[in-house]
């Protein structure tokens, strides 16, 4: 049973519920991997030759928020400067680089 609640989450049967999908493709998989973030997402990628020798290289965030008028607004952060930000207003969405 839980693992049928898994598959359901990171498989895409929630999809729709999240307003942030994020889709990850990597060589040691055979396919993609994707999960759901509700607000606000962060990602630290470290690089290196094992767990206990990584180095920090990188840290992403990708923040949402839904507006009183009912649009929707994201940002997406590289390492704490906002780098884009997209604006949803019903089914249209338009993106800006601001780096």
């Amino acid at each position: 049973m839980l693992l049928l609640f898994f598959q359901f989450i990171f498989v895409g049967g929630a999809m729709a519920s999240y307003p942030i999908w994020n889709k990850i493709q990597a060589c040691i998989y055979k396919a993609p991997k994707s999960y759901g973030v509700k607000s606000d997402g962060t990602n630290e990628i470290l690089v290196g030759t094992s767990a206990k020798n990584s180095h920090s290289f990188i840290n992403t965030r990708v923040t949402h928020r839904k507006n009183e008028d009912g649009t929707r607004t994201y940002h997406y952060y590289i390492d704490g400067k906002l780098y884009a930000k997209g604006v949803l207003i019903g089914d249209e969405f338009k993106k800006e680089l601001v780096a």
